[in-house]
């Protein structure tokens, strides 16, 4: 239903949003998490399968090792308790993609549970985490009207190892999810368990979105919305799904507890199906599969394993380096970004310029050329010189520009692109004087000017002095010495 104009800001003021996340992120295992399968993504159909991903009679699973290492790193990353024992279970449903009939996943007795994750101050819990396997793909076709659609299914998913991450009801707004969101997969991608790209389905969002009147504490009945493949999306649709639901509720009516898709072309979302419950999927433990039991030696040895994390690395940023809160957060963005920064900034006194570059030039090349920081020409010490050679007065600040591109586009260092450029600044004193000396002497009404208290056409001088010298006069020099010759 369309949200009528006079209702747009009901929810804002009548009414509390309550929302949580359910998001699945795909390990990045070599293999499945059941079987000996690769686990790559951009295969043809069906050629990453065997009798255990496909279901067939007889074939057992056998649970891999390396996707419970990684799903405790993503446990222990959002702060929440790695049990000791838990226990897989079976999800029965039925669905093309899910040949056995049933998922693989844990019910009663997650991996972890009790985590949480700070974002702009406020701290949101995480209920549990818990592994699982992926279902397949079902793909829809239409070649000429719904008389000739097809529908396919590929099973190169089906078995890939998830980890399911469910948060706490914490969340109050569309924006707030969104940096929640925004957050977890930072962490993921810190610990390298996930490559998190949504286009190839690594990293899935589904939201429990209900409202309450203001001021009051039992839950709205809530609606999960599906089909949230980009962050603008998971905005977008639980803008639409509050001030859906505030219209209803303020024309009298009630909220039906059910699944629903965001339709992405008209930003709204539609009834898929009724909201399922626990009982619906007739969970009990998987015969086929022994309890897994975490001993403390494991789960000491996967915490000694795990990196600096955002928050403890912005800090250590600003203390150890000087640089602003700001400067930290963009350089702590991605792991690789913050240790190109370290690499550049090791041993320079002046590790604020050497931000600058990074988030300024640097970045910019990157996005321009459409490569990843990897592959940059432009390597960290390379970032460090260049500061050091304007430090030393050796080439000016738009001289750097140049000789960054340079730089970009030859992957060489900046002190041999310097010479073979031609570009050192000129600041002998005697060189700049004659430059001097040749400007005055080519404009004698605007010294008349000047000396008649026209101070403003220093800048015209300065001007005329870098454009004689093809800008490698020392500005500052030129500055300072221009105003003596000019008195």
């Amino acid at each position: 239903m369309p949200v009528s104009p006079a209702t747009e800001t009901r929810a804002s003021t009548d009414f509390e949003p309550v929302i949580g996340l359910e998001v699945h992120v795909q390990l990045n295992t070599r293999a499945k998490i059941f079987c000996a399968c690769a686990n790559r993504f951009g295969a043809p159909p069906n050629t990453l399968t065997c009798p255990v991903c496909l279901g067939l009679p007889g074939a057992l699973p056998v649970l891999n090792r390396a996707a419970v290492d990684k799903a405790m790193r993503a446990a222990m990353g959002l702060n929440a308790e790695v049990h000791e024992r838990s226990i897989f279970s079976r999800k029965n449903y039925f669905y093309p993609d899910l040949p056995k009939g049933y998922q693989i996943s844990q019910y009663d007795r997650p991996l972890a549970e009790h985590g949480w994750l700070d974002i702009g101050g406020k701290r949101v819990g995480i209920t549990r985490l818990h592994l699982e396997e992926d279902a397949g793909k079902n793909i829809h076709e239409e070649t000429g009207g719904a008389a000739a659609a097809s529908s396919f299914v590929d099973l190169n998913r089906a078995g890939v190892p998830l980890v399911e991450i469910v948060s706490e009801p914490d969340l109050r707004t569309p924006e707030e999810a969104f940096e929640y969101l925004t957050r977890l997969k930072q962490i993921m991608l810190y610990l390298e368990v996930s490559d998190c790209n949504m286009e190839e389905g690594s990293l899935r969002c589904d939201a429990n979105v209900s409202i309450r009147p203001r001021g009051q504490e039992k839950f709205g009945t809530k609606v999960e919305v599906k089909n949230l493949n980009s962050f603008r999306y998971l905005q977008r649709a639980l803008e639409y799904e509050i001030e859906r639901q505030a219209e209803v509720l303020s024309s009298g009516g009630r909220i039906v507890q059910e699944t629903r898709l965001f339709q992405v072309a008209e930003g709204t979302t539609a009834p898929m199906r009724s909201k399922e419950q626990a009982h619906d999927y007739r969970y009990f433990p998987e015969p086929d599969l022994a309890p897994l039991d975490v001993s403390a030696e494991w789960r000491s040895s996967v915490a000694a394993s795990l990196p600096e994390l955002p928050d403890a690395k912005r800090q250590r940023l600003v203390a150890q380096y000087g640089v602003t809160e700001y400067d930290a957060q963009v350089l702590s963005s991605s792991r690789e970004l913050a240790e190109y920064f370290e690499r550049a900034a090791e041993g320079s006194a002046n590790a604020k310029a050497i931000a600058n570059w990074v988030m300024g030039d640097l970045m910019a090349s990157i996005k321009a050329s459409g490569v990843e920081l990897p592959q940059s020409k432009v390597q960290p010490e390379h970032i460090r010189e260049l500061v050091a050679l304007i430090d030393e007065g050796a080439i000016s600040g738009k001289m750097a520009k140049d000789v960054f591109a340079a730089m970009a586009a030859k992957g060489q260092p900046p002190r041999k692109l310097v010479a073979e450029l031609g570009m050192r600044q000129i600041s002998d004193p005697s060189a700049l004087e004659a430059l001097i000396d040749q400007v005055i002497a080519a404009n004698p009404q605007q010294a008349a000017q000047y000396r008649q208290g026209k101070t403003a056409l220093l800048a015209f001088f300065v001007g005329q002095v870098m454009k004689l010298s093809r800008g490698q006069a020392q500005p500052a020099l030129v500055n300072e010495m221009l105003q003596a010759k000019l008195q």
